[in-house]
């Protein structure tokens, strides 16, 4: 039998994110969902999912070795030979992301960005409306406040992917993702787990916080301009 052992995959910068746009979500989508003065906590969030996502997209850049794009987004090529391989039950095992999970979190990054910039111009018909939604006639905000719930709804479609794909990786794969998002570690046979990663140590703290200050900053002046 393999011996396995811990392997670091996801820094404390990229879980924090997580867990943060989870919780956010919730928030999201239960003020949605009541309307009136919870709208307000509504358009909270939402500029906090905007912040968050700025961040992920700067440290996709400039975090650790798993949370670079570079190291996780794959050509077109692997990833279909990826889906094939899950199909015969032969595919291969990622440290990281596999092909299939990156393009879940690229398009979940997206679709994110894209529902908080359209929040920015969106309105409720009474007394709320996004920083922006000014700068556009009454019927454009309408028609993007139409887009971005509709957009919302493709939000809960690729959670449920998000949430079976866990699912399918516990009892196929054997594999904890939840558990893993926690500690940042995985457990791997040691054969799998010296990767290139772990001849590279996690990013300074420092360089975490600094991003976030600036990327928080940045967020603060443009929704309050």
């Amino acid at each position: 039998m393999q011996s396995t052992a811990r392997t670091r995959v996801w820094d404390i910068p990229t879980r924090l994110f997580h867990w943060l746009l989870v919780l956010l979500l919730i928030v999201l989508f239960v003020t949605g969902k009541l309307g009136g003065n919870w709208l307000e906590w509504h358009r909270r969030a939402g500029f906090s999912v905007l912040g968050l996502i700025a961040f992920r997209m700067v440290w996709g850049f400039a975090g650790s070795y798993h949370a670079r794009f570079t190291n996780f987004v794959r050509r077109p090529g692997l990833v279909r030979e990826y889906a094939k391989g899950v199909m015969r039950g032969d595919s291969a095992r990622y440290v990281g992301h596999n092909p299939l999970g990156a393009i879940s979190v690229v398009a979940m990054l997206g679709v994110l960005f894209i529902q908080a910039l359209l929040g920015l111009f969106s309105n409720d018909d009474l007394m709320l409306e996004g920083p922006y939604a000014r700068l556009v006639s009454k019927a454009v905000s309408d028609q993007l406040t139409t887009l971005h719930k509709w957009n919302a709804d493709l939000i809960l479609i690729l959670v449920g992917i998000h949430l079976a794909a866990i699912a399918f990786a516990y009892f196929y794969r054997k594999e904890n993702l939840v558990i893993a998002m926690f500690t940042g570690e995985k457990m791997l046979p040691e054969s799998e787990s010296n990767s290139d990663a772990e001849k590279e140590s996690e990013r300074p703290a420092w360089l975490a916080w600094v991003i976030g200050a600036c990327v928080a900053t940045a967020t603060y002046l443009l929704l309050n301009k």
